[in-house]
């Protein structure tokens, strides 16, 4: 055989094969109970038989490349179109049929994110475009995975909305997320951020300079850390209100004592070979805390940034439970559940998900500007 048409191997040989067993399946099977074949149902005969065909090819090695690659992902897009438009119109009523082009669909679309991840890109750029692509395609396709389940099984919207719902809640109710948003990440999860660990990082230098907090401060914040949050929050309530500032507290409290800790085995990271040449230098302490041991230390203090980026807002939003004004995401949550407005609880999820991603996403990349010499942000 020539190398123009030389075989897959491994999983994508694999997944070829699930591809084409699971499409010809579906040709044979009933779609929606035993009055509609998938045979009678145009897209979905269309879809199976594309599958089935891509299948084929690619493993035989017929489609390769990029291009093969590219006809890969149209013929599961196309399945995954034909399969949410189709099943929205027969919920509950999915048998075999429907079930095996899914795992077909799924399959090719597992494939391509396979082949994704082998490009190798000639600039820095493309390859990091196509390292972000590996990660939303496999979010699309479980979003797409999340559809066709709910809507196959005819799952209650009480117990999992389908995402199209929650896009749609989410889109009619963008007045009440973004006054949600404002109170709890604009004011309760940044104030109390950025009080906590501009603290915990100042008393993370007077801990280096004074031994004694060092042996008396760090257990006593080991105690604190531990401190259940559902346990902290109401006493926050009745000490600071109703308001924001009683979340910005649970925030600050959730966020000191993971900087301060970073912060005092980041400031030890120097060895003293190092030290000894800042002396030789006649380096004060303040000399060589700025100019070596704070840059030996920031890949630790940028570790606590990433982790109380999430801390912050786990901590706001519980503690929206325990008492808050008629807005915020934890009241909304609380609120909504009890309501059974299950696609507006998702929808306050989604947001929060997205704005503690984003959150966490620039500190990482503000972490890449100022720890580029590291060798954890090599390459």
């Amino acid at each position: 055989m020539s190398a123009a048409f030389k075989r897959p191997r491994g999983n994508a040989l694999i997944l070829s094969g699930v591809m084409c067993i699971t499409a010809l399946s579906a040709l044979i099977s009933n779609g929606f109970g035993a009055e509609f074949p998938v045979i009678d149902i145009p897209r979905l005969t269309i879809a199976a038989v594309i599958l089935g065909v891509i299948s084929a090819a690619f493993a035989l090695g017929f489609i390769r490349g990029t291009i093969g690659d590219l006809i890969v992902l149209t013929g599961s897009l196309f399945a995954a179109h034909a399969l949410v438009s189709t099943g929205a119109n027969h919920a509950g009523e999915a048998t075999g049929g429907y079930w095996w082009l899914v795992i077909s669909a799924w399959a090719s679309g597992w494939l391509f994110v396979e082949r994704l991840a082998s490009w190798t890109m000639i600039g820095p750029r493309a390859q990091r475009l196509v390292n972000l692509t590996i990660p939303l395609l496999f979010g699309v396709w479980l979003l797409i995975l999340w559809q066709v389940i709910v809507t196959g099984f005819g799952v209650p919207k009480v117990l999992l909305p389908a995402p199209s719902e929650i896009g749609v809640r989410f889109a009619n109710s963008l007045p009440i997320l973004w006054a949600d948003f404002q109170q709890t990440f604009m004011k309760a999860v940044l104030i109390g951020y950025v009080m906590g660990c501009g603290s915990g990082f100042v008393i993370a230098i007077l801990v280096d300079r004074v031994p004694f907090l060092r042996r008396g401060l760090l257990p006593v914040g080991n105690l604190v850390s531990a401190l259940p949050i559902i346990g902290v929050a109401p006493i926050m309530v009745m000490w600071f209100g109703f308001d924001w500032p009683s979340k910005a507290a649970v925030v600050i409290i959730m966020t000191f004592f993971p900087m301060l800790v970073n912060t005092v085995s980041g400031l030890a990271a120097s060895d003293s070979m190092q030290r000894d040449l800042m002396r030789t230098y006649a380096a004060n302490y303040w000399q060589t805390l700025f100019k070596l041991r704070l840059p030996m230390a920031m890949p630790f203090i940028f570790n606590a940034l990433k982790i109380n980026s999430t801390l912050a807002l786990i901590g706001a939003i519980v503690a929206e439970f325990f008492g808050t004004p008629i807005v915020g995401m934890g009241f909304r949550i609380s609120t909504e559940v009890g309501r059974m407005n299950v696609d507006m609880v998702w929808a306050e999820i989604a947001m929060a998900a997205v704005a503690g991603s984003l959150f966490y996403g620039i500190v990482a990349l503000t972490e890449r500007a100022v720890t580029f010499w590291h060798p954890s942000q090599r390459g």
